[in-house]
């Protein structure tokens, strides 16, 4: 009774929804000590307290021990809490363990136009994500955990079902383009890019409107002749005082 899916539970992909975990691990987790002892009873409610106990991702480690991570996963399908509660999982910000796991659950179990609706925000969640494998702990980051779930075809050792491309969608019109963050960013520079010239080129041309006073204009004006007749008669005034009068009279 305690490795049985919920009374009333819906098929997910035409099959029991514990079945979309492999056989071998599913197995592996019903043998498990934190299955016997943590997972027991649980409900979507109480399972969020162990969720927020998560300390890392990832599926089985070691001698091929399943984490508490896909424990708590297989206990998900098990139970098939309702969209709105997983939603709730989703939203929850401060716990990126708890929202990893709802994303892991969402992507097999939802329909592929509310997986990119619903995942895609996540993209632009950064905060760092412990893994552990076979190999060891490693180091991830939330939108690298989520976009592995959009576009791999396995995620922490478990086969994910197939994922319908998103540009199909897009075709059909079910889902929008999807909006990139650098594209955005390029296309705002581009546009104060723009502004800035266009406001270059409007105080450019409104120089160029504006009359200029030619040098010919310079020449004839009646301040330059004045100047000009002032100028030459101190110098002939300025030449008459440096004759001697003697030179004057002989001359």
């Amino acid at each position: 009774m305690a490795n049985t899916t919920v009374t009333g539970a819906l098929a997910i992909h035409g099959q029991n929804p514990q079945f979309l975990v492999e056989t071998v691990i599913r197995n592996r987790i019903y043998e498990s000590r934190y299955w016997k002892e943590h997972c027991f009873a649980l409900t979507a409610e109480s399972l969020i307290d162990k969720a927020l106990d998560l300390r890392f991702i990832g599926g089985v480690y070691g001698n091929q021990r399943p984490t508490e991570f896909i424990s708590l996963l297989l206990k998900l399908l098990q139970i098939q809490p309702e969209k709105e509660i997983l939603l709730e999982y989703l939203r929850a910000d401060e716990f990126k363990y708890l929202r990893a796991l709802a994303a892991l659950y969402i992507r097999m179990t939802f329909r592929a136009v509310d997986v990119y609706e619903l995942l895609e925000p996540l993209l632009k969640d950064y905060r760092k994500l412990r893994q552990r494998n076979t190999a060891g702990y490693s180091l991830t980051y939330m939108d690298e955990f989520v976009d592995a779930l959009l576009t791999e075809e396995r995620v922490c050792d478990i086969i994910l079902p197939r994922l319908q491309k998103r540009g199909v969608f897009e075709e059909n019109g079910e889902i929008g383009p999807r909006k990139s963050r650098l594209l955005d960013a390029l296309q705002g520079k581009s546009d104060a890019e723009s502004r800035s010239s266009s406001r270059s080129r409007s105080h450019s041309s409104t120089r160029k409107g504006q009359p200029s006073p030619s040098r010919s204009s310079r020449d004839h004006s009646p301040a330059a002749s004045h100047s000009q007749s002032d100028h030459s008669s101190g110098r002939y005034r300025s030449r008459s005082r440096s004759i001697s009068p003697d030179r004057m009279v002989t001359e």
